[in-house]
């Protein structure tokens, strides 16, 4: 560990996530919902979306754990991380416009497949910076900078990226474009950033198994030593469940419930709002962990996420809706910056990427079978006007106290 820690380098090996969460936030809220009214039915638009983004998902639970584990195991001289962060980040770059080229459904689909390839192969090694490169006492401040790096991804350019598609869903075409341009500008500049200026030891001459070996072992986990951290990866599966529920599902729900004029502007201001809860929440949950420790603050956020869904269930108008958003921000942030400190005080030594990437099976799983309501809101909606985002919201709710309930059997640990 590097006992020379600088407050410079927090910024240096975040900010990655800054560039992954502006890509992910608007593709799954803003560009993609709006892409396929383009290509797929009506009636069965959340049916399709969901469809797409599920498989999507399925492939970064496999992919991240998998780049991670080959990654403890690299011996590149320039680090472990950083090959595959180029790797990752580059293919993404390239594959970006294929969403605007691609006028069907299956090559739009293969397309959105194979980015997520791409920056989850990237995703899985360059999370373990945190373990590897922070003081365990600094561990919560550092996950906190990463998820606040992530949430200003997603705000600094959802806006602009809601304003565009507005003007798409007007029939401007070409300003989907603009909004290509901008993703991969962002993807490329944080690629180089974290090349440039993330200074990794090197990994030459450290014993350890092989990569086949580690492909192998890369999913495995001893119930009897790991409980904790299973019981961890449920309630972590839970609680992203129902943040991708609506996140996904937003724009819809804006436009057929509350029949909002603009649904991309509407989606951006309520991401905005959440946004804006996240940046509140955020520092201070994850430097509150390092003093009381990440469950209490972790099951406080679980808890509070379901009383957002509760401010929106019982909303009479858009503005409580934007007030509910912001309730579920302040969880979300509170959430993300101590689950994540949490997750890497359980991590196993010398296998951080691979646990970590674990960490994102439970993320990607839970965004992944989030999608999976799709048909069921469209099954719903068929027998009653709103139906189906009226199970939706339960579902959510339901989730959020099941998985803040379960991290009461987490026993707390030190970091190593």
């Amino acid at each position: 560990m590097d006992e020379k820690f600088q407050r410079s380098d927090y910024l240096k090996i975040t900010i990655f996530g800054f560039a992954l969460a502006a890509l992910w936030s608007s593709l799954h809220s803003i560009v993609l919902p709006l892409r396929l009214l383009d290509i797929v039915s009506e009636a069965q638009k959340n049916t399709y979306l969901g469809f797409m983004t599920f498989t999507g998902l399925v492939l970064a639970m496999l992919v991240q754990p998998v780049a991670g584990a080959l990654s403890d195991r690299s011996r590149f001289r320039w680090g472990r991380r950083r090959p595959y962060v180029l790797l990752g980040g580059v293919v993404a770059v390239l594959l970006l416009p294929g969403i605007g080229w691609l006028e069907s459904y299956a090559a739009l689909f293969i397309v959105y497949c194979a980015l997520q390839v791409s920056t989850n192969t990237a995703q899985g090694p360059y999370q373990a910076f945190i373990p590897d490169l922070v003081p365990a006492d600094k561990r919560g401040l550092a996950s906190g900078i990463k998820t606040l790096l992530e949430i200003l991804g997603g705000i600094i350019l959802v806006r602009l990226i809601g304003y565009l598609m507005g003007q798409y869903t007007a029939g401007q075409e070409t300003m989907l474009w603009p909004v290509l341009g901008v993703l991969a500008a962002v993807m490329l500049a944080a690629t180089v950033a974290t090349l440039m200026t993330v200074r990794e030891r090197p990994a030459v001459g450290e014993v350890r198994p092989g990569v086949f070996y580690g492909f192998l072992r890369c999913f495995y986990l001893d119930g009897k030593v790991n409980r904790d951290f299973i019981v961890f990866l449920v309630s972590r599966l839970l609680i992203f469940m129902a943040l991708a529920t609506i996140q996904t599902y937003a724009l819809y729900y804006l436009r057929d419930v509350v029949g909002v004029l603009n649904p991309a502007t509407a989606t951006a201001d309520l991401l905005i709002a959440a946004g804006a809860g996240m940046l509140i929440a955020v520092y201070p949950a994850g430097r509150l962990s390092d003093k009381i420790g990440r469950r209490p603050v972790v099951v406080f956020s679980g808890l509070l996420g379901a009383v957002g869904i509760l401010v929106i269930f019982l909303a009479a108008g858009y503005g409580q809706i934007i007030a509910g958003g912001a309730v579920l921000g302040i969880a979300t942030g509170a959430f993300m910056s101590s689950n994540w400190a949490l997750a890497t005080d359980l991590v196993a030594r010398g296998e951080e990427a691979r646990y970590l990437g674990l960490t994102n099976v439970a993320t990607a799983g839970g965004a992944a079978l989030a999608r999976l309501i799709g048909p069921a809101i469209d099954f719903f909606n068929a027998y009653g006007p709103g139906l189906g985002y009226q199970v939706m919201l339960g579902a959510c709710f339901t989730y959020f106290l099941v998985g803040s309930l379960l991290l009461v059997r987490v026993r707390r640990r030190q970091p190593c």
